[in-house]
């Protein structure tokens, strides 16, 4: 909504379900840090920041991005070539930038800059989507997943990819070519198997589809995190109460498996309602993108909505044993400035799309 007296561009739905989500967010971190006050009070930090980066990138009007997203590109990619030369190896991987004190993911850029970019390429094109624009288009895509897949980061790097093709999709692409490129895929997976993944990545699918058969070892997240959602029952066993997490057998409860701890200590009804809310999000900036003012702004709230959506369904997936463990944050829950701050940013964007309304003749 537009206030005329302050000049605020702000939609008051999704900043009131966004700020009550990451107050959640809060609440179920205390829990799954063994209740470390300063991890919470670091992330609540995060949480203000980002609600002001929020606020000020929803104030622009949206050719400001339009104009500016080939440039914000450059960055993110330039970004990326600066981790691979000098950011920090941690377990293994090259995902981080350091600029004294501050440290930062810099592919969550890329999340943002690749589908602002795409939708101004895609959007003045006839429909349907021609042949020439198809293959430049996923040339880009591929480009910015192999950047982010050789850190190796094969998880955000499928959301890279996916944030790109998204937009692809809502700009007119056509049925047979989501269906001959699904084929395709299918076709090439012993290629993608062999030459793409590297061992630990094949390990995390091998165990997919069988982590009994290494409880101790490569299928124990998989097996305590069923352990924990599936003990919570209706009402979960209460908060600070879940054993699962409280006695460590669960990993990473701070961040991949916080859904988990969520399942375990407050059940059915607190999982429940906390995919409503995540529902009522979704719904809010899809009914925003139907109604925003041109097919520019309709495909960034689109290809971004539907990116959030994925990160979600990703990571739900993942805890509950139907995806490989990949490293994906549960959005606007699981503890990191990296891809809090990238959420908070990707949802001012979308409140400048869907707020600023072009002006009629008198």
């Amino acid at each position: 909504m537009n206030n005329k007296l302050s000049k605020i561009y702000f939609d008051p739905y999704l900043f009131f379900s966004i700020c009550l989500l990451a107050i959640f967010g809060l609440f179920f971190l205390y829990s799954a840090s063994n209740a470390d006050l300063s991890i919470v009070i670091k992330q609540a930090a995060y949480i203000f920041l980002g609600l002001v980066i929020m606020m000020v990138v929803s104030q622009p009007d949206p050719d400001i991005f339009r104009r500016t997203s080939f440039a914000f590109l450059c960055f993110a990619v330039l970004l990326l070539g600066v981790t691979a030369l000098i950011g920090p190896e941690i377990n293994g991987a090259q995902r981080w930038v350091r600029i004294g004190p501050i440290s930062f993911q810099s592919s969550e850029i890329l999340k943002l800059a690749l589908p602002i970019y795409l939708a101004n390429f895609l959007c003045d094109k006839k429909l349907p989507i021609q042949t020439r624009e198809i293959g430049i288009t996923v040339l880009i895509i591929l480009t910015a997943f192999f950047l982010v897949a050789r850190q190796p980061d094969l998880g955000t790097g499928l959301i890279v990819a996916l944030s790109g093709m998204f937009v692809l999709f809502l700009s007119g692409l056509s049925w047979s070519f989501i269906g001959g490129s699904f084929v395709l895929v299918i076709i090439s997976s012993p290629l993608i198997w062999n030459i793409l993944l590297k061992p630990f990545q094949q390990q995390r699918i091998a165990t997919l589809f069988n982590p009994e058969s290494d409880p101790f070892g490569a299928g124990w997240n998989i097996i305590q995190s069923k352990i924990a959602i599936g003990s919570g029952g209706i009402f979960g066993k209460g908060f600070g109460q879940g054993s699962q997490t409280q006695l460590n057998f669960l990993p990473e409860t701070k961040t991949d498996f916080i859904f988990s701890v969520i399942g375990e200590e407050f059940g059915f009804v607190g999982v429940f309602l906390l995919l409503g809310l995540y529902f009522f999000i979704l719904m809010r900036c899809l009914y925003l993108a139907l109604s925003a003012r041109d097919r520019f702004c309709r495909l960034v709230i689109g290809g971004l909505t539907l990116t959030f959506a994925a990160n979600l369904v990703i990571n739900l997936c993942m805890v509950v044993g139907l995806l490989p463990v990949v490293g994906m944050p549960l959005p606007f829950i699981s503890k990191g400035g990296s891809s809090l701050i990238s959420l908070f940013f990707a949802f001012g964007i979308i409140t400048s799309m869907a707020t600023h309304k072009k002006f009629l003749p008198q």
